[in-house]
């Protein structure tokens, strides 16, 4: 029976992968990958030799059906994202639920995803939170802030080094100034950054000196409330 399997990869630190994750990338009878450069220079440092083909955002659509075609006539196919777990702010989101339609067992492993050691190391409450990842670059950007602005929830977001400052500023107007964050940035990797204070103290410091990196983004409840 065929099987799709999504497995995570290290977000930085190799050391990061799991050795169930290196023991289904063995076994595998296909890789699809995010970018198969990136995925190939894992997999060769773990002395892996397993035949890989994209599947990215770029792709995905168009090559649904094919895609699925190629899981089906194998045992098991794994899926891995550039860094992390597929289908959170990555690629995965809709193989995984053609999948599930065509009657294919699909299974995700545990490991590397930032969000979540970013949130635990924030010091904000991590009991119940908010994830929205990428906000949206242009249109309903700010209605999204806008409806966040009353989330009593721990937020978390991704961003991008080019736009961290502009989030910034846009907690400080639609939030307040006085709104604690948490910056997380380059987590598990030589440069790992954590930046805590206001939304105001940290838009300055991150004007001053430009982000460079992945970027998470914790966001205090409204009212300091979870």
């Amino acid at each position: 029976m065929a099987k799709l399997c999504l497995v995570p990869t290290p977000i930085g630190n190799l050391e990061d992968i799991t050795l169930r994750s290196l023991r289904i990338l063995k076994e595998a009878d296909l890789i699809f990958a995010e970018d198969t450069r990136v995925t190939k220079k894992l997999l060769n440092h773990f002395e892996i030799s397993q035949h890989v083909l994209p599947f990215h955002a770029h792709n995905e659509h168009k090559t649904l059906g094919s895609t699925i075609d190629k899981i089906k006539s194998c045992t098991l196919t794994v899926l891995v994202s550039d860094a992390g777990t597929p289908g959170i702010s990555d690629p995965g989101f809709l193989l995984a639920r053609e999948c599930v339609k065509e009657g294919i067992d699909v299974e995700c492993l545990p490991g590397p995803t930032a969000l979540i050691p970013a949130l635990v190391a924030s010091g904000f409450p991590c009991d119940r939170f908010c994830f929205e990842g990428f906000l949206p670059h242009k249109k309903g950007r700010q209605t999204k802030l806008m409806a966040l602005e009353q989330e009593e929830r721990t937020i978390v977001l991704y961003e991008s080094p080019h736009r961290l400052v502009k989030c910034l500023a846009q907690i400080v107007e639609f939030m307040g100034a006085e709104r604690k964050v948490c910056v997380v940035r380059e987590l598990s990797k030589m440069f790992e950054e954590y930046k805590r204070g206001t939304a105001q103290e940290v838009q300055d410091y991150y004007e001053k000196h430009p982000p460079k990196g992945e970027i998470v983004v914790i966001i205090e409840g409204k009212n300091g409330k979870n």
